[in-house]
């Protein structure tokens, strides 16, 4: 090296050199995927899980009402349970009326409270059964085979 380099310029020369003389080694990056949705081991979704509910910072104020999660008194769980066992007897006392000996559906109509139920033939053995609420007008329809 001449006079005319400073110190700096001289360690950052050296220091150059002595990588580039050293060996270098490399390997084969490898992926290993965490997730056991996308292939990673199962026994590390639980701590996936813990990690995602640990860092969740936004909660939605209407979202217990939307899913249905809030809080019931056991009266309302009662009431609930009462109304959906009177349902399910209006529904099977309805269907006992439309449907034939054979559990075919039988065309023809039948009129509740607050519903119709119109049932069609449409050939080549095909029903189609209509639903109307007598209070909105609004309506709804499935079609069957009758086989």
């Amino acid at each position: 090296m001449s006079k005319h380099c400073p110190n700096g310029l001289r360690i950052a020369l050296l220091l150059s050199a002595a990588s580039l003389a050293a060996p270098s080694t490399a390997s084969e990056l490898i992926y290993y995927p965490r997730n056991p949705s996308f292939g990673g081991n199962p026994a590390y979704g639980h701590v996936l899980l813990n990690s995602a509910l640990a860092t969740k910072t936004h909660t939605d104020p209407g979202l217990d009402d939307q899913m249905g999660l809030e809080e019931k008194t056991p009266l309302e769980q009662f009431n609930e349970t009462l109304e959906r066992q009177v349902v399910n007897r209006l529904t099977a006392a309805a269907t006992s009326k439309i449907m034939g000996p054979n559990g075919n559906l039988i065309p023809g109509n039948l009129e509740t409270d607050n519903f119709i139920i119109n049932v069609a033939d449409m050939g080549n053995g095909m029903l189609n059964v209509t639903t109307t609420d007598k209070l909105t007008g609004a309506s709804t329809q499935f079609i069957v085979s009758s086989q």
